[in-house]
Parts: C-alpha cells; structure tokens; sequence
C-alpha cells in the first residue's frame, strides 16, 4: 500500500472541526436535558392507574425502540415537511433526538422504579407522605440513583447518535467532516481527525456524568460505589 497520509491539508479547516463539535455538544446537551424530563413523565404515566394513558405512552416507546433514528429523523424532517410543518435543521435534529432519547429513557427509569420494594412505599404512607412525597423521595430518585450508570451511558450513545442529523445537513461533527472531505480528498484524514474528536467527548461526557453522579447522589460517593 502506497498511501501517503497527509493532515496538513487539513490544518485550514480546524475551525470548522471545532464549530462541528460545538454544533454535537449543543444538540446533546438540549437532547438530554429535554429527554430527560420526557423520559421520567413516560416512565411515571406506565405506572399510571390509567389504562389509557399507560397504552399511550407504551405505543411511543414501542414504536420509538422498534424503529432506526434515521427513519424517524427523515419522517420529522421530510414528512411533516410533506404537510406543511417545516422546521429548521437544527430544530428537527433536536426534536428527533428528544423523541428518540425519551422513550429509551423512559424504560431505563421505569426498571428502577419497578425495583423499589413495595414495603419502602407502604412505610412512606404509614408515615403520613403526600403521592407527591412518595414518588420524589421514594421512588424515583432512588430508581435514578440506581439506573444512573445506564442512563449516562445512553447519554452518551446519543451523542454518537448525532451524526445521523448530517443525513438532512446538519452542520454537526459529521456534516463537517462530510464536506471537507469533498474538498480535500483525504477521506481517511478527515475520518480519523473525526473519530478522535468523538473519543473526547465521549471521555469528557464520562468525566461530566461522574461529576453529575458525586453531586446529585452523595450517598453512593459515601458508600464508594460506582457511578
């Protein structure tokens, strides 16, 4: 093989790397954040005394699991487009990570609530707690206490899962590198520039969650169990 790897040809287009990477880390953080609270809401109403609702919520996470991310970015981008709601790139990106994430969430916080022993809930209301009490300080922060490490680790494959968003231009990681490869013809460079930026903030993802996790369940840190 007489390949000659040349990266200075890339040198005049590390600033686009960077602004593809801020573009990643900003469709990640508002994708967590957003999914985060949809996640919980879903995993609570599975639990709902609410046939309906219950049904509802178990047909999103169905039908969101069951189908690939590309397939349902297209569907928000193009097909809603088909019907007159439009949205901008970086908008449909987002919507559809939100929805993607929130139903995988939604399952991983749902088994750490159903992990909660019923004698736990039945001694909170022999003390007198209010349902709101209840679920906030007996069921679900410990259910996310518990599952912490999952979710983290979705988190984190979501970030990866940004990439698909260059298939309708997103001007991410990947769109980026998709463009200058075009304009330099060094595809292996570019690629490989790319994948270790992922490793970064994939390294700096972990180091934020485990941060997150010392702070927020300070009873696991006293404990000395992983996070």
């Amino acid at each position: 093989m007489n390949y000659q790897f040349d990266f200075s040809a890339l040198l005049p287009y590390w600033g686009e790397f960077l602004s593809g990477a801020a573009v990643t880390l900003q469709l990640t953080v508002f994708s967590v954040a957003i999914g985060l609270v949809i996640g919980v809401l879903c995993a609570v109403a599975r639990r709902s005394t609410l046939a309906w609702l219950r049904t509802a919520v178990g047909m999103y996470v169905e039908v969101i699991r069951n189908t690939p991310f590309i397939v349902q970015i297209f569907f928000i981008f193009f097909g809603l487009s088909s019907i007159g709601i439009r949205m901008p790139i970086v908008v449909a990106a987002i919507f559809a990570l939100v929805i993607n994430v929130g139903a995988y969430t939604a399952e991983i916080v749902r088994a750490g609530m159903d992990s909660i022993h019923p004698s736990q809930i039945e001694a909170a209301e022999s003390l007198g707690l209010s349902k709101f009490q209840i679920y906030r300080d007996i069921i679900l922060m410990p259910a996310i206490e518990r599952v912490y490490p999952a979710l983290s680790s979705q988190f984190i494959l979501m970030m990866l899962t940004t990439s698909i968003a260059s298939q309708i231009s997103a001007e991410e990681l990947t769109g980026v590198a998709n463009n200058i490869q075009s304009n330099t013809f060094r595809s292996l460079e570019t690629y490989f520039v790319i994948a270790v930026l992922y490793i970064g903030i994939t390294y700096l993802m972990r180091l934020a969650f485990h941060g997150i996790g010392l702070i927020a369940f300070p009873r696991r840190r006293r404990l000395g169990t992983s996070l």
